[in-house]
């Protein structure tokens, strides 16, 4: 267990070394290829929750690359001095306690108004992350190549600030960039992204988009960067707010905006009006490549970067991955927000295994006659909940995160005739592969919250194969949920499954 701490970490320095002494970080002295080798030793580490990796020597650079952050939720909780949990419910509470306002609730509410008194970012004259100024020459540092059929190097964990031309908001976002030479990369602004709002609507003007790309700094902005929070809020401040400190900011050199002081590097460039190149493959976070497709390039003017800077990189794959603890953190600490708009949700929870956007489940109280479905359309249609793709109902006596508990739910709650929704065309994440158009496809809504009407108990052996050869694989799973495994003709084999009324409520190929 790691120790806690009452002051925020300065820097990502500062967070290396407190794990170091306790234990949480080893330094690999021997020389590790970026490109594929160290993604193999990731994948091992993470897998066991073991320590984050600082690789002193990687092949072709002289820069320190650090791997696997984020890759337990002790380290987490480390770097935000507290539970992920607690912040969410905190904010829920106070906002609670003072509507409507009143002197014994702003008192009770102390701690929080003070740490809202930090969302502003501080300004300084000159900063750690300006000791060196240089010309770009990305190839100095140990890019990841993380794997075979990736198009190239990308940036794997590049914090991008941009701001709205119209509304001047500012917004922090992690998007990869593909290199494609010293001084240009990729820059992937999903749907549903601010940063992607930004440039569409610099675009529109005929001007190009300033950006700065921060890679590596303190752990908690490095947190921020992922949080799915309202499209103009300012992750930036919001980090200043979990600090409980003010964000230390520096203008940037080429460009006319203001870049975290204590980075280790930063990229600064334009995104120029009306430039598109293709960018991709590359494997994402859903276990398959994400394919080729046109994306905005990033033209860098300058980088600055502190002497002795760290470059900080992530690797994303099939899950488990580091991103799992990542995304949790950011459901724990923005979930409960939700209950604002919906006071009938209980608690809600997107799988990690199925890439966050693709699996939430949603535990809620029915107070109203289709409060249900109400709930539902309403998550579908707010922010980046906007891009699930099954959304599962289940009741307020539900623990949202035990999947097997929630197909038990299904097997006695849920009949297909009446509690389940298609919606055929919807908005879809860029990265989902299962569709034919990008940014477009099919949702699916379930509800498994009302009473039961399926008295009898699941199957728990069943093997379909001998009705099929073509399935090469199978498993139950709690509930009546079969998942087979089959290389063509995924079609045929369910209906010869359906038609064999093996006594399953679903069956997935």
């Amino acid at each position: 267990m790691l120790s806690s701490r009452l002051m925020p970490f300065a820097d990502l320095q500062e967070f290396v070394r407190f794990l170091e002494l306790q234990g949480q970080l080893k330094r690999v002295r021997v020389e590790v290829d970026p490109e594929l080798e160290v993604t193999e030793i990731i994948q091992r580490v993470v897998r066991e929750q073991g320590p984050a990796l600082l690789f002193e020597r990687p092949k072709g650079s002289s820069v320190p690359l650090l791997m696997n952050l984020f890759g337990t939720m002790h380290r987490v909780r480390a770097a935000l001095g507290r539970d992920p949990s607690e912040i969410g419910h905190e904010l829920v509470t106070a906002l609670h306690k003072i509507n409507p306002p009143s002197l014994k609730a702003i008192w009770e509410s102390r701690a929080l108004i003070k740490r809202a008194l930090f969302t502003r970012p501080a300004k300084i004259r000159s900063a750690q992350c300006q000791e060196i100024v240089e010309t770009p020459n990305l190839s100095q540092f140990p890019i990841l190549k993380c794997w075979p059929g990736d198009a190239g190097r990308f940036i794997t964990y590049g914090m991008v600030i941009s701001h709205d031309p119209i509304s001047k908001a500012r917004n922090l976002g992690l998007y990869r960039l593909q290199v494609f030479g010293n001084d240009t990369t990729g820059m992937h602004w999903q749907s549903m992204k601010g940063g992607r709002v930004h440039y569409l609507n610099a675009e529109e003007q005929g001007r190009n988009l300033e950006v700065a790309v921060v890679i590596g700094a303190d752990p908690i902005l490095m947190m921020a960067a992922i949080l799915p929070l309202p499209e103009d809020a300012d992750e930036i401040a919001f980090a200043g707010f979990l600090r409980g400190r003010s964000i230390p900011m520096v203008h940037a050199k080429s460009v006319d905006m203001m870049v975290p002081a204590n980075a280790e590097i930063v990229l600064e460039g334009i995104v120029p009006a009306g430039e598109r190149r293709m960018e991709g493959p590359f494997g994402d976070h859903f276990g398959h490549y994400s394919e080729a497709a046109e994306f905005p390039v990033m033209h860098i003017r300058q980088v600055t970067r502190r002497r002795n800077a760290i470059y900080a990189g992530t690797v994303v794959g099939k899950p488990p991955q580091e991103d799992k603890y990542l995304g949790e953190a950011a459901g724990e600490m923005i979930g409960p927000l939700i209950q604002l708009i919906n006071p009938n949700i209980i608690n809600l929870h997107a799988f990690a295994g199925a890439g966050f956007h693709n699996l939430l489940v949603v535990s809620l109280k029915e107070r109203h006659p289709q409060e249900r479905l109400k709930t539902a359309m309403s998550l579908l249609g707010t922010g980046q909940l906007s891009l699930t793709k099954v959304l599962i109902m289940v009741g307020p006596h539900q623990a949202t995160g035990h999947f097997g508990a929630v197909l038990q739910d299904m097997w006695h709650r849920f009949d297909p005739e009446d509690h389940m929704w298609l919606l055929p065309v919807a908005p879809l994440d860029t990265l989902d592969f299962t569709s034919f158009q990008m940014h477009v496809g099919s949702k699916l809504i379930i509800d498994a919250a009302g009473h039961i009407i399926n008295e009898a108990e699941p199957p728990v052996d069943i093997d379909p194969r001998p009705y099929d050869q073509r399935i090469e694989k199978c498993q139950l799973l709690d509930g009546g949920f079969l998942v087979i495994v089959v290389q063509q003709q995924a079609r045929e084999v369910l209906q010869s499954i359906i038609k064999a009324d093996l006594g399953v409520r679903f069956v997935v190929a």
